[in-house]
């Protein structure tokens, strides 16, 4: 007697296996996205907090009232050094007073901070 087992995945099984996939990966993109997203406005709401803690100190030093982004920025060991993290863009001017924009985050966000 030849007795034959077949030990192969029928297509019933791959496919729910592809669903199952599938729907995993619908949760857990969007997720995903949402927790960047997160982490992305963290790190830029920093570099706002730096930026105005920078300005801050120019302006107790100096006595003006406005500084170009530029001159606080930089390789300077008295300057910050910004990286960007999601294309951003930082205010060029900022005055005393009024919060430090960013604006382009991801091409869609704006986030302000003021001390």
């Amino acid at each position: 007697m030849n007795i034959r087992k077949n030990h192969a995945f029928t297509l019933v099984e791959i496919m729910i296996v592809i669903v199952i996939i599938g729907l995993l990966a619908a949760m857990a993109i969007p997720a995903f996205q949402k927790v960047r997203s997160n982490s992305q406005d963290k790190a830029v709401t920093n570099n706002l907090r730096q930026l105005a803690a920078a300005a801050d100190q120019y302006y107790l030093e100096t006595g003006n009232t406005t500084v170009n982004s530029s001159d606080l920025v930089g390789t300077n060991p008295t300057q910050k050094i910004i990286q960007t993290v999601a294309n951003e863009t930082y205010s060029a001017v900022l005055t005393k007073d009024t919060p430090v924009i960013a604006s382009g985050i991801a091409g869609q966000r704006t986030i302000s901070y003021s001390n």
